[in-house]
């Protein structure tokens, strides 16, 4: 099935990062057996930044990474390229898990997102990055109620914010479909793949070994002192492993429900000229998201297009997993029809790509760390969505935890406890579908209905 779209008709089904950044030669398939002092299995941002983490720690360390195919070819490669501080998939998630933590969460997210900042300009990094802000709109009376308590608590937990009303939202959009704002000043924008080929340069300079096409599909615990990984062609000896994979099926029995594979959609336009900006009020190069349960991320691209993305989030039956799942025609011509409806100015553009990728959520949205095999494997995965920069603390968390290091980082609540499992199936794909329809209903209504609130009970939760 296509999407029926007219301005879709010339979209191509790939990433515009990927088209506009061809990946470099791949690195060889591992072959053998080697020894490392740190296996990282996943060679996405997680195990791209724990490598060059590991590295700047203790230099001499032997690193390898083993990836499945090749680098950043899934999430990290594929996303809207939104690099948000939070560490907590927004504030109100973290204030409403880990309130006494809040202040040291949202201080620890701001100087993960500097510290990027600053690791991009010592290597050079060539990825469009910039701290543009943030803009989150409005469309109903109920969302700009929750944007004004937004920004009041953001202001005061330490991560300023300004609330947009009405009356001053024309300053912002000339949009008719929004009703107020909120401006966040810390967040930023950055081409999400050629930070996944920056990464892999300093990893190689760094001194890291990268073997792509090397899929593990094995994790030998038994020897005391060395986990042993395989793969088809060799393996690994490392007394050390981060494990990196997300939303891919994890090689820990523990972590099988811990995450379940979501998929979030995205189309992109041709150029626009600063005329066609100016038409709908989008003059700055702040990234802009709507406030709804089923939101919209946008932002412009470095030569003038708009990505528009989101509100889908959909979720396969058993956890299913697959490349063809990142095409969905009926959501394109969704996405296309709310841009159109969103900016009737731009009723005659057309989108060049279309893409979806799959996000690794879980029942909390955000982070999940943890150990095994009597602290010589670590894992960080569940960003739910966010994990562009909060994946740099994930990898800083692992190497805390495998070094058996108490830190300010290890001794959060939000590390060292787990969350609620996702329930086995039929009951998780009934449960995210009943939660899709409620959420969807609350964004109708501005009222969480008898479903959410037990939801909110039991600790479990659904998000792109």
């Amino acid at each position: 099935m296509a999407a029926t779209s007219l301005g879709l008709e010339q979209a191509r089904p790939l990433p515009i990062w990927m088209d506009s950044a061809p990946a470099p030669t791949r690195q060889p398939r591992l072959s053998g057996e080697i020894e490392a002092d740190l296996l990282i299995v996943g060679g996405g941002y997680t195990g791209l930044w724990t490598a060059i983490l590991a590295k700047e720690e203790n230099p001499e360390a032997r690193v390898v990474i083993l990836e499945a195919e090749s680098l950043g070819h899934a999430a990290s490669g594929r996303n809207g390229g939104f690099c948000s501080p939070s560490l907590t998939h927004g504030l109100s998630n973290g204030l409403e898990r880990w309130p006494k933590e809040i202040d040291t969460l949202v201080r620890l997210g701001l100087d993960n997102l500097r510290e990027i900042e600053e690791t991009i300009a010592k290597y050079n990094i060539d990825a469009d990055f910039r701290l543009t802000g943030k803009v989150a709109f409005a469309r109903t009376a109920w969302e700009a109620e929750g944007l004004k308590h937004a920004a009041e608590a953001a202001t005061v937990h330490g991560d300023p914010a300004t609330f947009i009303p009405q009356s001053e939202i024309g300053k912002w959009t000339t949009s008719t479909a929004y009703v107020a704002g909120m401006h966040s000043v810390n967040y930023g924008l950055v081409d999400p793949y050629k930070l996944v080929v920056g990464l892999r340069r300093v990893c190689l300079e760094l001194g890291v070994q990268i073997y792509e096409d090397s899929a593990v599909t094995r994790l030998d615990t038994t020897d005391k002192v060395q986990v042993v990984a395989g793969t088809a062609s060799g393996a690994v000896r490392a007394p050390r492993v981060a494990l990196a994979t997300n939303a891919f099926q994890p090689l820990l029995r523990r972590l099988s429900l811990v995450t379940i594979p979501v998929y979030d959609y995205a189309i992109v336009t041709e150029p626009l000229t600063d005329e066609q900006f100016a038409s709908i009020g989008w003059t700055a190069d702040y990234g802009l998201t709507d406030a709804g349960n089923q939101f919209h991320y946008y932002r412009k691209t470095e030569d003038g297009r708009i990505l528009w993305g989101g509100y889908d989030a959909i979720y396969h039956y058993a956890s299913a997993r697959g490349e063809d799942l990142t095409q969905r025609p009926e959501t394109f011509d969704k996405l296309a029809a709310q841009f159109y409806e969103t900016y009737p100015q731009l009723a005659g553009v057309t989108f060049t790509h279309k893409w979806g990728g799959i996000v690794d959520s879980s029942t909390r949205f955000c982070l999940t760390t943890g150990t095994a095999a009597g602290g010589r494997i670590a894992y960080a995965l569940g960003f739910t969505g966010l994990g562009v920069t909060a994946t740099r603390f994930g990898g800083r968390v692992m190497l805390d935890l495998l070094a058996g290091r108490s830190t300010e980082r290890t001794r959060l609540s939000m590390i060292r406890r787990r969350p609620v499992p996702f329930p086995p199936e039929p009951v998780r794909y009934i449960g995210v579908q009943l939660t899709r329809w409620a959420m969807a209903k609350q964004d109708e209504t501005g009222r969480r209905n008898l479903w959410l609130r037990l939801m909110d009970a039991l600790g479990l939760g659904f998000d792109s």
